[in-house]
């Protein structure tokens, strides 16, 4: 009898794939950025060699091979209100913007891998999401303040929209995505009063409603069109994971409004998952707002934005695991790809990264990068999420097929256990007649695993403890 029964289907897909992503974060918390400006990325610290490695390292034919971008909207691109202010919102004042002052580093790291990517002909998809807005357009008139000022909503939408075509017309990025808000829905954060209460802990957010969400969603795609970018789609933001995206009303909040519902272009919210359930900062991956959509409009995609590295080890893998089969999104983005430690103040509550900089201009590659890599080449835009199954809690598969695409058939399997485990995974519905295998363990570094030929319809596999094998077919 056999008592193990792990397998991966490519004859049954669950879902289309979008890819995985990068995020690049430059200013995100100083409160006053002429005289305390940030870079927490860290490109600002490191010369043109080392430059050019990380981006290799990211989007180079050995690289991880993200195929979106996350592009941050920080509050400093707009200082005071533009001669069209409160006058016309399908009218742009470009000289009221200035893109680039906080934006360069971020903007390099972008350019670099659109640069890479252009020469094996593969694209990059951007997503841009409003860190917070200026000062200007809350109510309390500081940054970070918590409400905004409904009189100004159409100075907040052409905010982003400015910044989406700046990026578009200066860089050619093809920004695909707005996204409302960071975290917005977390009232939590602010006294009752919406001030900072002197926290410089936290990094730009905005509070917002359901309700703000749902009419931003119904007005902004005119705008968009009367700008020239009727292709950009609106996203509802960013809630810290997907319980509260359900739980705290945004999902039936937008199913509940047909504009709203039709504005909608993707469906997104960070993927952490964290805290006992009574606590605050209670999340887990339940798929429940999504569906509820999906249930009006079956084609949206979702989206993770945002999501822990754990400790950057085989459970960072295990989160995006369950973010892909549990929450059944499309694409996940993890948190700031790259690093300056020491730059978050108050003490990085998400310290995990790909590669991490230092101060006099030293940069590593971490752990979590070769982690990433395992997944990340795996599932390349285009391809399909395909049904996997492990009876065997410390066993955990990931399937991408080819669909049709020009990659092949790749899986996963990750040991989340503390012994080596030696079994078979059954594979179906792939003409690879033979897998060539990588693995990432605490001894090992994204390496050589060696081909292993389909016999009976079964692979042999040999898993180290806490680690990541990645088949790719042949």
């Amino acid at each position: 009898m056999q008592l193990h029964r792990i397998a991966v289907d490519f004859s049954k897909p669950i879902r289309p794939w979008d890819g995985f992503g990068v995020n690049y974060v430059e200013a995100c918390q100083t409160r006053d950025y002429a005289t305390n400006p940030q870079d927490y990325g860290g490109f600002s610290r490191l010369d043109a060699r080392a430059r050019g490695e990380i981006l290799d390292l990211t989007f180079g034919d050995d690289g991880l091979r993200p195929g979106i971008v996350k592009m941050f909207l920080d509050p400093w691109h707009q200082r005071e209100p533009g001669h069209d202010y409160d006058v016309d919102p399908h009218v742009l004042d470009e000289r009221a913007y200035d893109h680039d002052a906080t934006t360069s580093n971020m903007l390099a790291f972008v350019q670099g891998g659109l640069e890479r990517l252009a020469r094996r002909g593969d694209a990059l998809e951007a997503i841009v999401t409003l860190y917070g807005p200026p000062a200007w357009m809350t109510r309390q008139r500081f940054v970070r303040g918590r409400d905004l000022d409904p009189a100004l909503k159409t100075e907040a939408a052409k905010y982003l929209i400015a910044w989406a075509k700046h990026l578009r017309d200066v860089t050619g990025l093809n920004v695909a995505y707005l996204s409302l808000h960071n975290e917005g829905e977390d009232w939590i954060r602010w006294p009752l009063d919406g001030s900072t209460d002197g926290d410089a802990g936290h990094d730009y957010n905005m509070y917002w409603p359901p309700e703000q969400v749902v009419d931003f969603l119904r007005f902004m795609p005119e705008m968009l069109a009367a700008h020239g970018l009727s292709d950009v789609r609106v996203t509802p933001g960013e809630c810290t994971g997907w319980y509260r995206f359900q739980a705290w009303g945004y999902a039936d909040a937008i199913a509940d409004d047909e504009q709203a519902l039709a504005g909608l272009g993707l469906v997104t919210s960070h993927g952490f998952k964290g805290g006992d359930i009574d606590g605050d900062w209670f999340n887990d991956w339940r798929s429940a707002g999504i569906d509820v959509l999906r249930a009006r409009r079956p084609e949206l995609h979702a989206w993770v934005t945002s999501t822990s590295w754990s400790k950057m080890d085989v459970y960072f893998l295990e989160e995006m695991r369950q973010n892909i089969y549990a929450a059944k999104v499309n694409a996940i983005i993890p948190w700031a790809t790259i690093q300056l430690q020491g730059h978050w103040e108050g003490g990085d509550p998400n310290p995990g990264t790909a590669f991490r900089v230092y101060e006099d201009g030293r940069y590593e590659v971490t752990k979590g990068y070769h982690f990433l890599k395992q997944i990340s080449r795996a599932g390349q835009p285009g391809m399909s999420v395909c049904h996997a199954h492990a009876n065997d809690r410390r066993i955990g598969l990931v399937a991408f097929g080819g669909r049709g695409s020009r990659h092949p058939d790749a899986f996963v399997v990750l040991n989340l256990g503390d012994a080596e485990r030696e079994f078979e995974v059954e594979v179906r519905g792939s003409d690879h007649a033979a897998f060539t295998a990588y693995r990432t363990s605490e001894d090992d570094d994204y390496v050589p695993a060696g081909a292993v030929d389909v016999s009976d319809g079964r692979i042999a596999v040999r898993a180290p403890p806490r680690s990541a094998t990645t088949y790719f077919g042949r």
